[in-house]
């Protein structure tokens, strides 16, 4: 087995819902072909370098993994027919430095999780803010 690095890009067109499907499918063609999924991080919409098929945007995914190398053939050639993705790159990670680098980059994705509660709980007091304005235009309205 052996160490490797899948990013994919998916079509910004799909909804959020459709966008978690599909690195979903990615991820269960990985398993079904023999690969264990150490670590899967989001990078979440970002602009292209040049414009994909007419799309300025993508959504970036990042899927660390251990697979038999024979299975990676079959893992880009399901990859190539997926019609959801834009581009897909997959990165061997061979000597040992690379291993290092490789066991380095799986540890800070699983530490990554914690990142992104953190940004949910600065975007709650921004959903209250409507909330407050509301009680404001009740009293004009009562003061009428």
């Amino acid at each position: 087995m052996r160490n490797y690095e899948n990013l994919v890009i998916v079509k910004p067109t799909l909804t959020a819902e459709e966008i978690q499907a599909s690195v979903k499918a990615i991820e269960e063609v990985i398993t079904s072909n023999g690969g264990e999924i150490k670590a899967s991080t989001s990078m979440g919409m970002r602009k292209l370098a040049y414009p994909i098929n007419k799309n300025e945007r993508g959504y970036y995914h990042v899927i660390y993994s251990t697979i038999e190398p024979s299975a990676i053939s079959e893992i880009e050639r399901r990859f190539r027919i997926n019609e959801e993705l834009l581009r897909f790159v997959t990165i061997k990670y061979d000597t040992n430095r690379e291993i290092a680098a490789f066991n380095a980059m799986v540890e800070k994705a699983n530490k990554a999780p914690e990142a992104p509660a953190k940004t949910e709980e600065t975007e709650a007091p921004a959903a209250e803010a409507p909330a407050a304005e509301a009680p404001a235009a009740e009293e004009t309205v009562a003061a009428e």
